[in-house]
């Protein structure tokens, strides 16, 4: 009971039911790095205000980097009765130093200490998720450009729609992936105030530098409302939110991965490294990163979820419940991470069918909307463009035949408005080429988008 930093209150030993159902340092340990530079920077502050003197300031600092070494080292042994990662510091530093280390905890709380631990980890997450992020869309860019020329099926309803580049497909993940990076970036602005001070939800009547601290451990500012401080969880939540939008994009992108590598498509090929085999089909090549992609976003928006159910009806301030923060951050900032790394190494490696792309192009009356285009571009009203067109599409589906087959007098029996132009206007090359409106298609347009992609890539890394 002594060990307990509580203990002066309690007559009993907890029970040891209770402490293996209340101790998270077997999770929070992680944030040893976080809790050791808060405690350096709240050390050196008591020294500034003579709340503490040199020598023990020295003292408290020298035994924090030696502990930090210890759990560097793998040789630091955390107790769980001791609760959590700020316990198991706390005591091993009075161990070592004596009386200075009892004193480190003045004029502050687990409370503020957790909740200022907790957004140093999130901060240094989400400037992991955006280097990741960097790193994809670069590949995306890479990819992009050996492509523009490469002309593939878009599709709605997982339809044959209209032809588009191969890039242009591509650049459409660059701009999610963009977004994303934004979403991380605004987050981690948000959450950069320091909740150090606040002790445990009124603050403290010791005469502390909140501003000194927060500046110490890379926060804009001290948070503004102490009981806020220590009961706001919304930066967690925001960074579960953020990893949820992140792999439901990285999800999009490996469902059509695993639809163009199957034998139905054979839009693209997988390299063997980023695929597995199967245990009774020697043939078998299965696309198992982009399934595992896909399978890891429901945890993910569990995560999410289970925090926001946490929260939902908590009085301030804090309250116990919070510790329950802690696994499903890290399990979606782990699962973000790792998944953006795989699957940034699958895109980089994807290869290309054009002879499959080739082929599927000629399927689906693929070029229909550039023949109504066609009709209104000549004056006829695009519904009734339309609907001539649909005619046409519906006489050649009974005949088994494409646009392609038709000939000029074909053509004109539909409407006098055709002339032998149309015949090339139904080609997939030119039916890109022509759809040069702002954000089209078009390779002239995609070659412009790519060097537009280049530069605002460049500028977050500048701002960075």
């Amino acid at each position: 009971m002594k060990d307990k930093p509580w203990s002066g209150r309690f007559k009993q030993e907890t029970d040891s039911r209770v402490e293996r159902f209340s101790e998270s340092v077997s999770l929070d340990k992680r944030l040893y790095r976080q809790d050791i530079d808060g405690s350096i920077a709240h050390a050196q502050m008591l020294c500034k205000k003579r709340i503490l003197s040199d020598e023990e300031a020295e003292a408290i600092i020298t035994g924090l980097n030696g502990i930090r070494k210890d759990i560097d080292e793998g040789i630091f042994s955390f107790n769980p009765a001791l609760e959590d990662v700020h316990m198991n510091i706390e005591a091993e530093l009075s161990r070592r130093i004596g009386e200075a280390g009892k004193k480190l905890h003045t004029a502050r709380s687990r409370n503020d200490q957790v909740a200022t631990d907790f957004r140093m980890y999130v901060r240094g997450c989400l400037a992991e998720i955006q280097r990741a992020l960097k790193e994809i869309m670069e590949t995306l860019i890479e990819q992009a450009d050996r492509h523009v020329d490469t002309i593939m099926p878009g599709m709605t309803h997982l339809q044959h729609a209209q032809p588009v580049s191969f890039a242009h497909h591509l650049l459409a993940y660059f701009e999610m992936f963009l977004r994303d990076y934004s979403r991380a970036r605004d987050t981690a602005k948000r959450l950069n105030e320091s909740p150090l001070g606040s002790a445990a939800l009124a603050g403290t009547p010791h005469a502390i530098d909140r501003e000194m601290t927060a500046s110490a451990l890379g926060f804009d500012r001290p948070c503004r409302n102490s009981m806020d401080a220590v009961s706001d969880r919304d930066f967690a939540i925001e960074a579960a939110f953020d990893a949820s939008t992140i792999m439901m994009h990285l999800s999009r992108m490996a469902e059509e991965i695993i639809i163009w590598n199957s034998s139905q498509f054979s839009f693209v090929e997988l390299e063997d490294a980023f695929c597995t085999g199967s245990s009774i089909m020697p043939q078998k090549k299965n696309p198992d990163v982009a399934e595992l992609v896909r399978g890891k976003v429901g945890g993910v928006y569990g995560n999410l979820i289970a925090l926001l159910t946490m929260m939902k009806s908590l009085p301030l301030a804090y309250n116990r419940d919070m510790q329950e923060d802690k696994l499903p951050v890290i399990a979606s900032m782990d699962t973000v991470l790792s998944c953006l790394e795989v699957m940034n190494g699958l895109i980089g490696a994807l290869k290309v069918n054009n002879d499959a792309l080739g082929a599927s192009l000629s399927k689906g009356f693929i070029t229909a909307t550039d023949v109504a285009d066609y009709l209104a571009e000549k004056g006829l009203p695009f519904r009734d463009a339309h609907h001539i067109t649909g005619e046409m599409v519906s006489l050649l589906i009974r005949q088994g035949r494409t646009l392609s087959d038709l000939s000029l007098d074909e053509f004109r029996s539909f409407s006098d408005m055709f002339d032998e132009d149309i015949l090339s206007a139904i080609s997939p090359l030119q039916s890109v080429d022509r759809r040069k409106s702002f954000g089209g298609t078009a390779r002239e347009n995609v070659r412009k988008a790519l060097a537009d992609a280049r530069e605002r890539l460049e500028s977050l890394e500048k701002n960075c």
